[in-house]
């Protein structure tokens, strides 16, 4: 800055962009204040209920081909930046990079063929060595738990990282920066100042990644509705992400510690938050069931429902104008965009910064 003192970042949305956002421009330097409309501890966007997987090929059948060069980015910034929060704080958030198995049985394993098919369509020969066909033998040595399945895929360069572990990390370490950490305040963004109840307060930025707390401020951006059950259970014990491939849904269940799996599938256009529906219960269960007998015997531990931010094309929107930022549209995409697109929110900053300078 002009007179040498500290640039000041205002962030609004305490979620998982703005907290990777705290962090990375508080190391840097900068005297970071983050705005949080809820409860941080425990806070109530998508970044709380979600799975945490970080599967760019899986997603690639679904999706363009920028969410799969944004997921592949950020797969390399998550081994490195969960390596760091974890020195830096002295506790785990779990970040795994043991790849995903899809599996479907045999009146739909057209299914698996299918998925190849569409992955060999969009990235051709850069397949080669990240997608391996996995016979009855290769995949009990992956997955000895998936015994009823004759065949699956083996997605080498995927991850997941603990959601409920990471969060209160990144706010642990966010206090101890300096953080300084405004919840239960709602805002509105504008360039260079944030305006609250208490009045309006300048900063030299701004960044919005308030998700659908910015629907008046982005164009066409609306909620998707996505259900999650935890189940527990110690009589199956999954070693990565697996994916049940089937022509209704595909199911995924995410295994954590303490015998406890995360399992969801639905997606539904619909910005309605109430409590898990028994539809969604029960097919949910079944496919849990038909992944593994002995989940029947699970129980239900938690339910988890919540509405991501999408935009008309569910592409990520990044807007940059003097004085602010705003990021936003991550979709069901969030843990795998959001190190790539914060490393991008950061060089805007730094470029607005430099300007001012």
């Amino acid at each position: 800055m002009a007179d040498n003192r500290t640039a000041s970042i205002a962030i609004a949305g305490g979620g998982l962009m703005g907290r990777l956002l705290a962090w990375r421009l508080a190391q840097a330097g900068l005297e970071v204040s983050l705005f949080e409309a809820g409860d941080l501890t425990a806070p109530g966007g998508a970044c709380w209920t979600a799975a945490g997987m970080i599967s760019p090929l899986s997603e690639l059948v679904h999706s363009q081909r920028a969410i799969f060069d944004l997921g592949m980015e950020s797969l390399s910034l998550w081994a490195d930046w969960a390596e760091k929060l974890e020195a830096q704080s002295g506790r785990p958030v779990n970040f795994r990079n043991a790849g995903s198995v899809l599996v479907a049985h045999g009146k739909d394993r057209n299914e698996l063929q299918q998925f190849q098919r569409e992955l060999q369509a969009k990235l051709g020969d850069g397949i080669d060595g990240d997608l391996r066909r996995l016979d009855r033998t290769r995949l009990q040595q992956l997955e000895p738990a998936l015994e009823s399945f004759e065949q699956g895929l083996f997605l080498s360069r995927e991850g997941d990282i603990d959601n409920r572990r990471l969060l209160p990390v990144l706010l642990d370490l966010l206090r101890r920066q300096g953080v300084r950490l405004h919840e239960h305040t709602e805002v509105e963004c504008e360039s260079c100042a944030i305006s609250d109840r208490r009045g309006r307060q300048p900063f030299d930025c701004v960044i919005d990644c308030r998700g659908l707390g910015a629907r008046h401020s982005i164009d066409g951006l609306r909620g998707v509705r996505g259900e999650v059950l935890v189940v527990e259970t110690g009589e199956v014990q999954l070693q990565r992400p697996v994916r049940l491939l089937h022509p209704r849904y595909q199911l995924y269940a995410v295994p954590r510690s303490g015998g406890r799996t995360v399992i969801g599938a639905t997606e539904i256009e619909s910005e309605d938050l109430s409590p898990i529906s028994v539809r969604s219960t029960m097919e949910l269960s079944s496919a849990l069931y038909a992944l593994h007998p002995a989940f029947a015997e699970a129980r239900i531990v938690e339910t988890r429902v919540n509405c991501r931010p999408a935009t008309m094309d569910n592409l990520p929107h990044i807007h940059s104008e003097p004085g602010l930022v705003r990021v936003n549209g991550l979709y069901r995409h969030g843990y795998l965009l959001a190190p790539a697109l914060a490393v991008r929110v950061e060089k805007l900053v730094s470029e607005q910064l430099n300007q001012v300078a």
